[in-house]
């Protein structure tokens, strides 16, 4: 008997019962050109306070947990720890992850719009450890780079998410600064208040 061959998204949907969550399934990795890349970054309360950042390639999202979220300062490295690709379609969620279930808590769309590799070859760069980009976002822009540290599994290496010095770069406190939804323009908490149930009459 043939074993399976691993799929992009055997790891996502393995770590969600999707009887339970709101989260999109993504059955399979969308077929897209890759002239328009989605980009998103999403704020996560779960155990604990993070920025889920994602990249699509290759018909998913690449996606690194951000503990202290991006800065806009160049001086600044943030610590980006690569966790399980995610299916394009997560790219919209906003909501909540019931208690009990994997990153169970509330998620913010925090930032969304497009992604630009500078080399084109992008899974050359990821191999290399050394990606640069260029976001066309609602809140980030311009020049960034994620460089893969020494740190972490092989499987799920760390890295550091650090902004280029260009006309974006800037000591703002971007997270203070611009913490609503560009979706619904709540806050975390009011995305995280569950509906008060109403009695029948």
């Amino acid at each position: 008997m043939t074993k399976r061959k691993a799929e992009p998204l055997d790891e996502y949907h393995g770590k969600r019962d999707f009887e339970v969550t709101a989260e999109p399934k993504g059955t399979r990795p969308r077929v897209k050109a890759a002239d328009h890349l989605l980009y998103v970054i999403q704020k996560h309360q779960a155990s604990q306070l993070h920025y889920d950042f994602r990249l699509e390639w290759r018909g998913v999202l690449l996606s690194w947990a951000i503990p202290k979220g991006p800065s806009l300062d160049p001086s600044l490295k943030r610590l980006a720890a690569q966790v399980e690709d995610h299916p394009v379609e997560y790219g919209g969620f906003e909501g909540l992850i019931p208690e009990g279930e994997y990153g169970g808590g509330t998620v913010m769309l925090w930032d969304r719009g497009t992604w630009t590799p500078d080399d084109p070859d992008v899974d050359a760069s990821l191999k290399k450890g050394e990606l640069k980009f260029s976001l066309q976002g609602e809140k980030l822009h311009g020049s960034w780079v994620l460089v893969r540290t020494k740190f972490g599994r092989a499987d799920k290496p760390q890295w550091l998410l650090i902004k280029h010095r260009d006309r974006y770069a800037s000591t703002e406190d971007i997270l203070m600064e611009k913490p609503r939804s560009v979706l619904s323009k709540r806050l975390l908490d009011e995305i995280g208040v569950k509906p008060k149930k109403t009695s029948a009459r």
